[in-house]
């Protein structure tokens, strides 16, 4: 019999996940293997009819695609999954025996797991109860800390450019002060390499509790140089000094986070009360998460997908592959979600961000 692979995504979405499925499919298909993609997270393990069979000629073409041609979901916890009762009611159930016993029936020797912390921890957990996994690290906020980049990162942080680049010009029409929320949660590195690559003059990340004085006083030096309008890139996860994360709740039944957002408008209505100019806010949102996968994120991808295979041939299961630079390697993924990245204060990004003069609230 030939040696059956499965593959899943999960969590958000990012460009370059269709990347690494094209790598695993096509990396394990000239060893012999039989590879299966499993759609929306683990349902193809729930629902047979979600379980495709993955051949090179099935993932032709989707090397640049972004998105998933397997689905994705950020509230598909088998341990913790909201099912409805036969009264109507929600009830929290634990269907990973299910999952295990339908993977093992299947044939499988192994499944790559692609997904960030939540889904990499999921992984660990099944890895525990005996089902032989390998994590492929995929998010966009790059705050895995056990790899140097996660691919996803470097578009995202190219579309955020792209749009403060854009920004510019109407800000300068009207003198205004605009202010751009990105994603990242409570890691500031989009905002960070967005808003130093964008000339921002304010940048707002989670690492650095904000003074909203600080920020005032940059855009009022910026009218005493006869600049007249101000770029200010916000993290999603950043907050004042005095004051707390803002977000929307909880979301949808099934999800593990918070759903952020909601600082960018804040800080806007702060500095229009404070100032009285003429300020506006734009949310870049699940913008960064879609389009097709820069080069960087493409290669970086494919690195990952055909890494993941040979630690299959390996048999060196529980772990994620990780990107320490030059190489591929791979790490125990309890290690590699054991905390968020954050952004270093001592580094040289933050020191180019102040040397430029860009203002970090601080």
């Amino acid at each position: 019999m030939r040696e059956k692979l499965l593959i899943s995504t999960g969590g958000g979405d990012a460009p370059g996940l269709n990347a690494v499925i094209f790598a695993v499919v096509n990396s394990a298909t000239r060893k012999g293997w039989e590879v299966y993609g499993s759609r929306a997270g683990y349902g193809g393990l729930l629902d047979r009819d979600d379980l495709i069979r993955l051949t090179p000629e099935d993932v032709e073409g989707i090397l640049s695609q972004g998105g998933t041609i397997l689905g994705s979901t950020n509230k598909g916890n088998p341990f913790a999954k909201p099912v409805e009762n036969l009264a109507g009611e929600i009830q929290i159930v634990d269907i990973s025996d299910k999952i295990l016993a339908s993977f093992n029936r299947m044939g499988f020797f192994c499944h790559i797991a692609v997904g960030g912390d939540g889904s990499l921890e999921i992984a660990h957990r099944f890895a525990q109860k005996g089902m032989p996994v390998i994590g492929v690290p995929k998010t966009i906020d790059n705050d895995l800390e056990a790899t140097d980049r996660t691919f996803g990162f470097d578009t995202a942080v190219s579309t955020a450019t792209d749009a403060i680049d854009k920004l510019h010009s109407t800000a300068k029409s009207h003198d205004r002060v605009m202010v751009v929320e990105v994603m990242g949660r409570d890691s500031g590195w989009i905002a960070l390499y967005s808003g130093i690559s964008g000339g921002a003059d304010v940048i707002l990340i989670p690492e650095i509790p904000f003074k909203l004085d600080s920020v005032c006083e940059k855009i009022s030096d910026n009218e005493l140089h006869n600049k007249h309008y101000s770029i200010v890139v916000v993290a999603e996860g950043a907050r004042a000094e005095d004051g707390e994360v803002i977000s929307k709740g909880q979301g949808e039944m099934g999800r593990s986070e918070v759903v952020l957002g909601g600082i960018g408008e804040w800080v806007a209505n702060q500095i229009r009360q404070r100032l009285g100019k003429d300020t506006r806010s734009l949310v870049l949102g699940h913008l960064q998460r879609g389009g097709s996968p820069t080069t960087f994120d493409r290669l970086l991808a494919l690195r990952f997908g055909t890494a993941a295979v040979r630690l299959a041939e390996a048999g060196i299961f529980d772990h994620m592959v990780a990107w320490v630079p030059p190489n591929m390697t791979s790490v125990p993924i309890a290690d590699a979600i054991r905390r968020r990245k954050k952004v270093d204060l001592e580094s040289d990004k933050v020191q180019t961000a102040r040397d430029i003069g860009i203002c970090l609230g601080d």
